[in-house]
């Protein structure tokens, strides 16, 4: 029998994985060498004049590494160094991840480190040194079952009181309203100019961008440009359901199955396209929603849709990186990285991590993980609304309280389309499980998984299925030959627009 968690997260490509392990481990003793905390020792002495000395090992994260140094007569601070092989882009992904973490110290009243320099290019790489923070560890080790080894996933504690758990959800409620009252222009990265000004100035840096160079060798030339920035909902939107089939055709590895794997894989991704180029992605689950099937059959009225105003949304915005204190208060919020200027829908859903693990790798399979969110999202909820009544506003930045709105997505599946929006990986079992119904109307009973596509089949473009039996035939070609392949980038893209139907890139 296969495991549930296998299902719901597709599989990543192993040689890319293999190949980035032995990359890691080749670099990781040179990263710990004593001439590498000497060299940061002389970066930190010449930017605070005074001298600096390393003192604990290095430390890995998810995607950086940093390094303690102690200022003589003063302070600790942390240099804050990309991990080879793990952090893709590290010198684009270290500029907007300092601009916004200094916007969210001088403009919001959130704890966070110090931001003291940064740069993209040094002698010793990219690298952001910040503040030493004091605490005792993070709010994730507070949510999780005691004693329970530090180095696995965390999950939450089934145990934890009501109290306990309300009074800790209100401590992050608080924080992310403070972050709700922020609007931006446009969407992509925060960018610090010379004159210390903020501006949304670059390409969204999102862990599925991420995850897509690291663990599915995408061609970087099929990613947006550099200094691209969405104007609308609908705009990144389509760029998001781009992405999906940029997996797909280009993981050559352990992403498809089977032909029939391969076909639900392909409707499910160009049906998302085809709703996001309609603009009904943006606009689902709303009082809007003139389209879906769920909304036909709705009589209550819901929420509007915010309107093309962004706010600030993390990716790898959790408990774990919510640093706290003997009392459990939050002392500091750390790792702005994967934060950018998002949809306002975004910031509308309720958080993911109420149970701290993803939908798509809880054990017991994503149809337990509903089970257990739902009897956590009221208490959620209870947090939020009480959070909004003490801050004296529903949330200074919208018509209606977040609490409802949060309601409104989980009842409306607004949070699984924010979800398989983010994540490629997730993307089939959320679309198949959760969506696809409320899109379209219900399937006959009895449909077997590998014929999920044939129910759909019927929606998609012309171009879109006279296509789909070729790729399917050489996907299933390719997976009779495991190999990486490096693309010219014009080959990738004419590739690609094969599948897009695209006259032209952009």
């Amino acid at each position: 029998m296969s495991n549930p968690r296998e299902n719901a997260r597709q599989d990543f490509d192993e040689l890319v994985w293999d190949k980035n392990d032995e990359k890691w481990e080749e670099v990781q003793k040179a990263l710990s060498k004593k001439s590498m905390c000497r060299r940061l020792e002389l970066l930190v002495t010449e930017k605070f004049g005074k001298p600096a000395t390393w003192i604990t090992p290095m430390i890995l994260g998810g995607f950086n590494n940093l390094y303690r140094i102690r200022i003589e007569d003063a302070f600790d601070v942390l240099v804050r160094r990309p991990s080879v092989s793990q952090a893709q882009l590290p010198e684009e992904k270290t500029l907007p991840e300092a601009a916004t973490a200094k916007y969210i110290q001088q403009n919001t009243k959130i704890s966070t480190p110090r931001v003291f320099y940064y740069s993209s290019f040094s002698d010793v790489g990219p690298y952001i040194i910040i503040e030493h923070v004091q605490n005792k560890s993070t709010l994730s080790h507070a949510l999780t079952t005691p004693g329970i080894d530090r180095s696995i996933t965390h999950a939450l504690d089934p145990n934890i009181s009501q109290d306990t758990l309300e009074d800790l959800y209100f401590r992050v409620a608080n924080i992310i309203l403070k972050l709700s009252h922020h609007k931006f222009p446009r969407i992509g990265s925060l960018l610090e100019a010379d004159d210390g000004s903020f501006s949304v100035g670059g390409r969204p840096i999102t862990q599925n961008i991420n995850d897509m160079l690291q663990l599915a060798n995408i061609p970087s030339a099929l990613l947006s440009p550099e200094y691209k920035t969405f104007q609308s909902s609908d705009e990144y939107y389509m760029n998001l359901a781009r992405g999906h089939l940029v997996q797909l055709v280009f993981q050559q590895n352990d992403l498809v199955k089977s032909a029939d794997d391969c076909r639900n894989k392909y409707v499910a991704r160009q049906l998302f396209r085809q709703l996001a180029e309609q603009g009904r992605l943006s606009i689902f689950g709303f009082a809007e929603d003139n389209w879906s099937a769920q909304a036909k059959t709705q009589t209550l009225k819901h929420l509007p849709a915010p309107s093309n105003s962004f706010r600030l949304y993390g990716d790898d915005f959790r408990p774990g990186n919510m640093l706290i204190n003997d009392t459990n208060e939050v002392v500091s919020v750390i790792d702005w990285e994967f934060t950018y200027t998002a949809p306002a829908q975004f910031i509308l859903d309720p958080p993911w991590w109420l149970l701290l693990d993803t939908p798509e790798m809880w054990d017991a399979g994503i149809d337990d993980w509903v089970k257990n969110y739902e009897l956590r999202l009221e208490t959620w909820l209870s947090a939020i609304k009480k959070a909004e009544e003490r801050s004296g506003s529903k949330s200074k930045s919208m018509e209606f309280p977040l609490s409802a709105y949060m309601r409104e997505s989980w009842e409306t599946g607004r949070f699984w389309l924010t979800y398989a929006a983010r994540k490629s990986w997730a993307f089939d079992t959320v679309f198949w499980k959760y969506l696809d119904e409320r899109f379209f109307g219900r399937r006959e009973d009895g449909v077997e998984n590998n014929d999920l596509w044939k129910t759909r089949l019927h929606l998609l473009s012309e171009d879109a299925r006279n296509a789909m039996e070729p790729f399917v035939e050489g996907k299933v070609e390719e997976m009779k030959e495991r190999k990486l392949v490096e693309w010219d980038p014009e080959a990738a893209k004419s590739r690609l627009a094969e599948v897009l139907f695209d006259c032209e890139l952009k």
